[in-house]
């Protein structure tokens, strides 16, 4: 094989181990074996197992996709969680994000790697999606990207990815629509101050007339 050709085949046969075995039991001899080459061409590219997943789960998990503009901020967020819902149900997706998410919680650089791969592609495909509602006028303009974000990805992941609840093409455009409602809500300006309400959310100053 060609050099790239080694290199693609070590990086599938990477994400073809994480599926089938976890990181705990993924390792070296068994990724050479499924790619068909020696460890020492992969050590010679990563020097441990750990650089080695976290280079290419890295790159997996930062992957940019360009979204259609459908011309309004309910159908940009539909088509969003179509490809979402597909990318998450992918085999290898779907049994090597539980994984490494467990592992994130044991191992600190894993952590860090997930976080900021996945937090600068979602704050890209939130910027494109809260952008263009921006432009539109569907939202305002000092609009909290980070909280956008959350609001967005936040309920499809969730299901996809923590909880594993089924999610059907019908739930779609329901979900579309409570995000849209959320994001709406979210945007508007502070009505009340902090300081008017209390840690159980119930307002502390009195009304006018009553004691």
């Amino acid at each position: 094989m060609l050099r790239g050709e080694i290199t693609t085949a070590i990086r599938r046969a990477v994400m073809q181990e994480l599926a089938a075995v976890g990181y705990g039991r993924l390792s070296i001899e068994a990724v050479a074996r499924r790619a068909g080459v020696s460890k020492t061409a992969i050590y010679r590219r990563w020097s441990s197992k750990l650089e080695l997943v976290l280079e290419i789960v890295s790159a997996a998990a930062g992957q940019r996709f360009p979204l259609p503009d459908t011309g309004d901020l309910h159908s940009d967020l539909e088509v969003l969680f179509l490809l979402m819902t597909r990318a998450l149900r992918h085999p290898l997706a779907a049994q090597i994000i539980p994984d490494l998410l467990a592992e994130a919680a044991r191992n600190p650089q894993i952590a860090q790697t997930l976080e900021r791969a996945l937090r600068t592609n979602q704050r890209d495909i939130g910027g494109q999606v809260v952008g263009r509602a921006i432009t539109r006028g569907e939202l305002a303009p000092d609009t909290d990207l980070d909280i956008a974000v959350d609001l967005i990805v936040g309920p499809l992941y969730w299901r996809l990815a923590v909880s594993r609840t089924p999610v059907t093409m019908e739930d779609l455009p329901r979900l579309a629509t409570a995000v849209a409602a959320a994001l709406e809500v979210a945007c508007q300006p502070t009505v009340r101050s902090k300081s008017d309400v209390n840690l159980t959310g119930v307002t502390t100053s009195a009304e006018p007339g009553l004691s």
